[in-house]
Parts: C-alpha cells; structure tokens; sequence
C-alpha cells in the first residue's frame, strides 16, 4: 500500500510541480520553502532513495537525470543549513551509496563545500541561515539572543562524517568534531543540554530544554554517531546516555491516566506538553536499548514502548485518529491538543518512525496494526485527487487541508511505513543508520575504509 501512495505523491509531484521543491495538492501547482532559498527540487532529492528502495526504477531514473541537469546551488539565496543539510546532503549521500552513481556523490559534496563558511563563527557553531553565494551567515531573528539551535547545529553530525569518508577532505568531520568540544566544555544545566547557544560568546542563550523540536534530533545524531562508528565513537556514545538520564530524571513524567510522556524544560519550570517532534524519541530509545549502561536495555525498550502508545493514544483521541502537532498533559487533559494552533497534522512521519523501530526490536504486532490505522486515516482524510495534504484540525469531522505535500512524506512517512511492513533484511540495522530525515547511511566498519554500497 505504501508503494501505491509513493506512486500517487510522486506522479502528481511530477505532473504539477516537476522541478519545484513541493506540491499544492488542492492548487496543483509547485509550493516553495523560503528554507531552501532558490534551491529547487527538494521532493526529487528527499525521495530519491525512496524511489530506489521502492523499486520504482523509472522513477527514480528520471529524478536521477533531472538532479544531473538541473539540481543547481549556485543561487544567490538565503538557506536553512539544517534543512538543506538533512533533505539535500542526506538525500544525495543515500542516493549515491544505494546506486552507487557517481553524480549523487559529486553533489553531495559539491553542496557541503557551499555549507562550509556557516561555521565561520568565533566558536565554530554554524549559523542557521547561510547566503549559499556571499557566504554570509545569521541566525533566526526569532532565536533567544541571537542564539544557534541546539537541533539544528547538533544535526550535522552524521552527513559531514561521510562527506569526509567521501571526499576524502577531513574538514568536513573538524567542523562536526569541533561543535562536540564545544558542549562538552559547557556546564549543562542539571546535565541537560538547552536549546539556544550563542555562536560568538559560546554561552547558552534562555534555559529551555526539549526533546521536540529545538532539541530533538540533537539527542538522535549522539546515539547514530556512535552506532555508525561501528561502536567505536566513545564520546557520542557517553553523551547520548549521560542525556537521556538527565532526560528521564527531569523530563520524563507519568500522567495520572498511566501516560508516560516527555515534558519540555523552561529555566526549571515544567511545561506538560509534548509535540509531535518528541514522539521520534520511542523509536530512540529502543534503538539505544542495546548500548544502554549496566543491564538497563529492557528498561529502554520498556520507555520506548510507553512512548509509542502515548503517541499512539494521540491519534486515536481524534476524530480523524491522525496526532495533532502537540498535545498537553494538563488540567485534566491528556494527549490532546487544547489549542488551535496545535491541532493541525502535517504529514508528519514520527510516530510511525517509532512504530518502525519498535517493530523491529520487539516484533510486537500491535506496532503493524497502530501503523496500519495511520494509513487507513493518511487515506481517508490526507489523500486528494492531486497528492497528500496536511490537515488543519484533526478533531474536526471534515477536513480543512493545508494544500502542501510536504517533502518529508515521501522521503520519510512512506518510507516508514514500507519499512514497518517489509522484512527486517531491507535495510537492516546493523549496517545502516537513518539520519534524521529517514535517510539511510552505512556503517563505517573499522577495517575497511572502502564504500559500503553493496551491503544491501
């Protein structure tokens, strides 16, 4: 089914936005992020690998020949380096390790050479926005006094590692190295990391702490790190689970109705609210399960498990049983969104990245049937004639869409979902690693510093 949903997302991508970064489902016509400045074709390399693993051949052909033509970075325009980073550094390195076409490769690279000057910073904590021509960064005017974002410069990790596998120019790995010294040398509040550095005084900005958005993939990036090290990188590995204890002793909480969810941090103070972002953190913990300190992995793959259903009781509290963007855990409330700016559902792929890994750590069915109903309601309520819109209010009985198909449905929720019905030997754990948009790379094995593109 989810290879039926890929055709319908990526044919009325092409029929109507071909070239474009996203598609309008509802207008039919191309959508375009101010987060990729004037780079284009953001569906046509967050789906590539997708494509690929799908055995969509002629697909994935035709996005092949339309990134040799036309993918182009030499625009003059202002980017989120996070979100090229993980959507077109990602997208590329996995196209070229699942293909093994050298123009994947070249790209790759070529695109992280222009991300490169986001790191001139007194500290070398990157910018959030780079001018890909000037070489020019800023951060979000919005970010707590001129502040870096802990998920977004803590989400480099893995594709600047193979980039310097790939090219073999070690800078790549420095500038990634370098923001780990960093951190480490900074008191942490309590042990927690907050979400808001300042790239020149190298001081934390306000004392927020997440595990959504603003933090999440940060703590995700610590424990691949060392899992695509091939277990070698200590320090990752010690920093990831030094976290996660910070995490359960302040964040992590129980609701009276028996829910365990992961609160968010603010200068000490509690917030009972838990985003959609956060859910990612079931399929995390159990994948940590096995690394975990001193015969504490069943008590990771339990906290896994508590997350899945939290996250999956999220969904079923709605009316269209697709998870709001954040739900609360207050006032007699539990797992539901209490405001409207909170109840609209994007397409969004981590409670069914949580069921993946849950699936495949513990092969309890009920993770097939709580995906399985996510389909069933992407379905009912997200699909249209012209491809997959988000929706506005997930309690409503009729749908209001959003009109965009993100590009992250194709490169992760459908991903998600296919690997959550397909055997534990299509890209198996122990030799890949998803980097945070679901974009598989290798395991770089020890003895061998040669490719790993045949470990299929």
């Amino acid at each position: 089914v989810s290879l039926q949903m890929m055709k319908h997302a990526w044919d009325n991508y092409k029929r109507y936005a071909w070239g474009l970064n996203e598609l309008k489902p509802i207008s039919k016509q191309g959508h375009s992020s101010n987060l990729f400045g004037n780079i284009q074709g953001a569906t046509i390399v967050d789906a590539l690998d997708t494509l690929y693993i799908m055995e969509m051949k002629e697909e994935f052909k035709e996005a092949k020949e339309w990134v040799e033509k036309n993918l182009d970075f030499n625009v003059n325009a202002e980017i989120s380096v996070f979100e090229v980073n993980i959507r077109f550094v990602g997208g590329l390195l996995s196209a070229y390790y699942l293909s093994g076409e050298e123009v994947f490769r070249k790209k790759a690279v070529e695109l992280g050479e222009k991300l490169l000057p986001a790191f001139n910073t007194p500290t070398g904590i990157p910018w959030a926005l780079l001018n890909i021509k000037s070489g020019i960064g800023r951060n979000w005017p919005w970010a707590s006094g001129g502040s870096s974002i802990l998920a977004e410069f803590g989400t480099l990790h893995l594709e600047f590692v193979h980039l310097s596998h790939l090219s073999g120019n070690p800078i790549f790995a420095e500038k990634v190295m370098n923001i780990r010294k960093v951190l480490n040398r900074l008191d942490k509040p309590e042990g927690l990391y907050p979400n808001y550095l300042n790239p020149s005084s190298g001081q934390w900005g306000q004392h927020h702490v997440s595990i959504g958005g603003l933090g999440d993939s940060f703590y995700e990036y610590l424990l691949k790190a060392w899992l695509m090290s091939d277990k070698t990188d200590e320090e990752g590995k010690k920093m990831y689970y030094d976290a996660v204890q910070a995490i359960e002793t302040h964040l992590i909480r129980k609701s009276s109705g028996g829910l365990t969810y992961i609160a968010e941090w603010k200068g000490g103070l509690l917030e009972h609210k838990m985003g959609h972002l956060t859910c990612f953190a079931g399929g995390m913990f159990a994948l940590g399960a096995d690394g975990a300190p001193s015969d504490k992995t069943g008590h990771h793959i339990e906290l896994g498990a508590e997350i899945a259903r939290t996250c999956h009781e999220s969904y079923d509290r709605t009316s269209m049983k697709l998870g709001p963007e954040a739900f609360r855990f207050d006032g007699g409330v539990e797992a539901i969104a209490t405001r409207q700016n909170e109840k609209y559902y994007i397409l969004r792929p981590e409670v069914i990245e949580t069921y993946m890994y849950m699936w495949r750590l513990t092969h309890d069915p009920k993770y097939r049937q709580w995906g399985w109903e996510a389909v069933e309601a992407l379905e009912k309520h997200c699909r249209v004639d012209g491809g997959y819109s988000g929706i506005r209010d997930v309690y409503n009985n009729h749908e209001s869409h959003d009109d965009v198909q993100q590009s992250f449905f194709l490169s992760e929720t459908l991903k998600y979902l296919y690997l959550l019905f397909s055997e534990d030997d299509l890209l198996p754990f122990e030799h890949w690693v998803f980097n945070t948009e679901a974009h598989p790379l290798p395991v770089l094995h020890k003895e061998d510093g040669s490719k790993e593109e045949n470990q299929k």
